[in-house]
Parts: C-alpha cells; sequence; structure tokens
C-alpha cells in the first residue's frame, strides 16, 4: 500500500476547514475533507493517508470529546499506523490523555498558530513513516526466518511432539518416513530434520516421486552414460549421485509401481548403484527421507507395495498431524503468512478480526497447512483495509446435518452439546473454545458453570 502526501482533516465546522486549507495552501498536501464520522471511515477504508487532522465534537452543543474519541478507535481497526492529530477548541487536560491514550499522536487547540500547525503535521508525517519502515523491517526479518527450514511454526503439544521427535534422530542416518494428510508440511520437515542432521552442510535434494516414468526411473534415480540407450546424448547424474553425503527427500513414495520398487529396494539393501549403461559402481551414502499420504500397510496388503521396501524406508516412522488437530497453530501460522505474503507483494501487514479468528478456528482445513496458506493469500487481496475479516477469507460455509439434533431438544441442551463439541475440537483449551463459539472468557466460564463441565 503506497503512503502518498494525503492529509485528512475533520470538521463540522466548515470555516475551520475553510481556515485549515488555507493555512495549508503553500504545503505539498493533497487535502481531503469530511463533516462527520462516518465519512471520516469511509474515506479511511478507500484510502491511505499521511496524517489526519480529527475534531471530537460533530454534535450541536456537544464539548465532551467522546465522538472523537470513538472516531480515533474506529480508525485504529483500520490502520495502526496513520498519524492522528486530534483537534480541540478549549483546553481540557483530562480529554487530551484520554484521547492520546485511544490512539491519538498528538493535539492541537483552536485557535492554532499556523507554524505549530505545520510543525505538528510535518512531525507527525515524518514519525508515521519511521514507524512504516520499522514494521517492513519486522516484516523482513520476520520472513527471513520463516523461510529457514529450521523456523517451523508451532504452539501446539503434538506438534511440538514431532518436532522433538526429529530433532532426537537427526544426529542418526536411519531412514525416516512421514505419513500424514497431504498438505501437513510433510517436506518442511525433511528440510527441518535435514537442518538438524550430521549432512546439513551438503545437499538437501526433493524428488517428486510421482512425477517420474516408468522408462525413465532408473535414468532419474541412478544416472546414465552418453550412449546408454537412444536419447542418451549426455551424460546425466542421477538423484542419488547429486545428494551424495547429504539428505534425499523423496515424496508422495507411494506413487512408484512395484517394478520401480524393487530397482529402489535393491539400492536400499546394497548401499550401491550404477548409472544406467555404467560399469562404475558408486556408493549410495544418502540420508533417506520419503513421506506420503497413503497408507502403505493397507497397499502392502493389497499387493500394491513391498513389505520389505516398507521396512527399509520406515525405520523411524513419524506421523504428521493434520491442521485440525493442532488447532493452536492456525493463528499463528496464518499471521505468519499474512507477514510473508505482505512483504511478497509490497504491502502493508494486516491484522485478523475477530470474526475472522473464529472462522479461520471452526473451519475443518482438509487441505490442511497449504489450504490455509492460499486461504491468507486470498484474502490479502480481497481486504479493502488494515484487517482481514470472515467475508475475505471466503471459507466455505460449514455443513449443518439436520439430524444432528433432535428436533425435540431444548436451546439449553444444543448450546451444551455444541461446547462439549468446542472442547474436544480445541483440546479443553479456553482460549480457542471461548473464541470459536464467540464468547469472552468470563462467559465462557459461566457456561462451563452452568451445564456442570468444569
Amino acid at each position: 500500500m503506497t503512503i502518498n502526501n494525503s492529509i485528512l482533516i475533520a470538521d463540522d465546522d466548515h470555516d475551520v476547514i475553510s481556515a485549515l486549507k488555507l493555512a495549508l495552501k503553500n504545503q505539498p498536501y493533497d487535502i481531503v475533507t469530511a463533516s462527520t464520522p462516518h465519512e471520516v471511515l469511509t474515506l479511511a477504508e478507500r484510502k491511505p493517508f499521511a496524517c489526519m487532522l480529527i475534531d471530537l465534537n460533530y454534535t450541536q452543543d456537544t464539548t465532551s470529546g467522546q465522538e472523537g474519541i470513538s472516531l480515533i478507535k474506529a480508525l485504529r481497526q483500520l490502520d495502526a499506523n496513520v498519524p492522528v492529530i486530534a483537534m480541540t477548541g478549549f483546553s481540557n487536560v483530562n480529554i487530551a490523555v484520554e484521547m492520546m491514550k485511544n490512539g491519538a499522536n498528538d493535539f492541537l487547540e483552536k485557535p492554532w498558530r499556523n507554524s505549530q500547525l505545520s510543525a505538528k503535521i510535518e512531525q507527525q508525517i515524518a514519525h508515521g513513516q519511521t514507524k512504516r519502515a520499522n514494521q517492513k523491517l519486522a516484516q523482513e526479518n520476520a520472513l527471513l526466518k520463516a523461510e529457514n527450514p529450521t523456523a517451523v511454526i508451532s504452539q501446539s503439544t503434538k506438534m511440538n511432539d514431532v518436532l522433538s521427535q526429529i530433532r532426537r534422530i537427526a544426529l542418526s542416518d536411519m531412514n525416516v518416513l512421514f505419513t500424514g494428510e497431504n498438505g501437513t508440511g510433510k517436506s518442511l520437515l525433511a528440510k527441518y530434520l535435514h537442518q538438524h542432521s550430521t549432512r546439513q552442510a551438503a545437499t538437501f535434494l526433493q524428488v517428486n516421486m510421482g512425477a517420474i516414468s516408468d522408462n525413465l526411473f532408473e535414468s532419474e534415480m541412478f544416472g546414465h552414460v552418453k550412449g546408454a540407450f537412444t536419447d542418451a546424448k549426455e551424460e546425466r547424474i542421477g538423484r542419488f549421485e547429486l545428494a551424495a553425503k547429504g539428505t534425499l527427500f523423496l515424496d508422495e513414495i507411494a506413487n512408484i509401481n512395484v517394478n520401480q520398487q524393487a530397482k529402489l529396494l535393491h539400492v536400499l539393501e546394497e548401499r550401491k548403484f550404477e548409472r544406467v549403461g555404467g560399469v562404475m559402481t558408486l556408493d549410495a551414502d544418502v540420508r533417506l527421507i520419503s513421506a506420503t499420504n497413503s497408507d502403505l500397510s493397507v497397499m502392502v496388503k493389497n499387493n500394491q507395495f513391498r513389505q520389505d521396501l516398507l521396512y527399509r524406508l520406515n525405520t523411524i516412522e513419524i506421523h504428521i498431524p493434520a491442521l485440525r488437530e493442532r488447532s493452536e497453530d492456525i493463528i499463528p501460522l496464518a499471521t505468519n503468512f499474512l507477514n510473508k505474503l505482505s512483504l511478497k507483494y509490497k504491502q502493508e501487514n494486516k491484522t485478523l478480526s475477530d470474526d475472522a479468528i473464529n472462522a479461520l478456528l471452526t473451519h475443518h482445513w482438509p487441505g490442511n497447512v497449504r489450504e490455509l496458506s492460499h486461504t491468507m493469500e486470498r484474502a490479502l487481496f480481497m481486504s479493502s483495509n488494515e484487517q482481514i475479516t470472515a467475508n475475505d477469507l471466503n471459507l466455505p460455509k460449514q455443513n449443518v446435518n439436520q439430524n444432528t439434533y433432535n428436533q425435540e431438544q431444548t436451546l439449553e441442551q444444543i448450546e451444551k452439546r455444541i461446547i462439549i463439541e468446542r472442547l474436544h475440537q480445541f483440546d479443553k483449551d479456553p482460549n480457542l473454545t471461548a473464541q470459536s463459539l464467540g464468547l469472552s472468557r468470563s462467559a465462557y466460564y459461566r457456561r462451563l458453570e452452568k451445564y456442570q463441565l468444569n
């Protein structure tokens, strides 16, 4: 979002607006005016401003300043960084203190001195630019940290247990099999394991096994010499050789056919291989990590996957929990994605509204972390202000089974059942459960006591 030289002046007195415009006519500002709080908020939603001068009273004979204070609070919801100078027609220390507490950066008494007016605006614009620059720097630092494979976002017990297990086994050379649904972050965790291993200084090479055709499997994995077959016009180095002394990550391992499985098994058993058409035997000096969203034990029973290969792959098997099973991580992940995407697309960072947080926490996430990432990217562009709302997320409506609740149940019985469901969904976490129900913490605890769910 580009911050220009636009200044918003809001006052119900047109003479005041005219006087301010006259005082600033020789300054390089594009002045926009408003006479009501509604106009101010509408304009603030449409475009960014370098600074705002906001009157505290808009109704005739009103001097409390509460209209202006409420307006400043609302503006802070739209843009946490825009400098706001509050204008008051009389000297009142208490009101000045209150408006500063609620988001004003400075205040200007009427009548003003033009030199004072210009100085305050220049100062606040400079402060606003510095604040935005610092925020951008913080976003860049967060992005660098997030892009480091060792920086895995996790606050949930389940995911922290997985990370702890990975760190323990990383120092060995045992083969590891990651299992879990699509989009749970298996490739990221494979990199995480590599970064914590003794092979971290060497290559990490990822191979999508489902993308390799049967007739090119050996050439892709083990390489070939020139002239090994009709199209072998040049020597090719295979994936095992490219990953020498490093880590080879075989993603979607369940997608290889039985013929390919036999060739892979031979290399894992012998720890040696030859290029296609070659005579030199090479060492398979790699740490092997595999991943799948399929149940390989079922595939073994159905003769779709070799039992002996599975034994070679899953010396250690680690299951990655689905996102809905680690709900404590949803909001930290969503915020992290927003920070990264804002930096990528050169937009100001945005926050999540309460209804957006509730929508994120109650969504089922069949696509897991990958779906969450795509959702936040879409929402970043759908949002027209500084906050992402539930509408911006555009998540599909939850299907409601009409048979879920007995038509003879009372409202209290239905409410109790919903609370019990959410308690299970969020592992009894009070913050997440209360947020998903749209309740304050105190209201949440009153419901627990009412239904004897303590």
